[in-house]
């Protein structure tokens, strides 16, 4: 069943602030294999103009998709969660995620279509600092894979 195109332009409330930690980022750039100094070198970040060490572009996904979850759950919506795969995903940045911030997540329903009987559905992450002040925006794509008929595949 298509998803209710009413949601577009649905916002969810912020999430609970996210404290940025110097060994998560360490640990992020770690394990996506880049070896930039400022991702774990406070000196390097400060060489950079940075006042502590800074994250790797993707290392927000985690705090956005998380908040995204907000949407996945919301049960008016009606999205069926167990066939959902991950479509998309890209990031605008005002200023690189540092050591010590505390973000929030604001997600908005971007789009909603119904393509050979998927949705899809874009949702918008806007990530700001605890003063306010915009860090980022993710935008993730979502495609709920059509049902088959019984009887074809799994």
């Amino acid at each position: 069943m298509a998803l209710d195109q009413s949601f577009v332009g649905r916002s969810y409330p912020p999430t609970d602030p996210y404290e940025v930690g110097r060994e998560k980022i360490r640990e992020f750039a770690e394990a996506v294999g880049d070896t930039n100094p400022a991702y774990a070198d406070a000196e390097a970040a400060k060489e950079l103009g940075h006042s502590d060490v800074i994250a790797p572009p993707t290392f927000v996904f985690a705090i956005t998709f998380k908040a995204a979850g907000q949407v996945v759950q919301d049960p008016q919506l009606g999205l069926d969660y167990s066939r959902v795969v991950h479509g998309d995903q890209k990031f605008a940045y005002t200023r690189p995620v540092r050591a010590g911030d505390r973000l929030t997540v604001t997600s908005t329903i971007e789009a909603i279509k119904t393509l050979a009987g998927n949705d899809i559905i874009d949702i918008r992450g806007e990530v700001h600092d605890e003063a306010g002040e915009h860090v980022v925006t993710a935008w993730t794509k979502l495609v709920a894979r059509a049902a088959q008929p019984a009887g074809e595949g799994v």
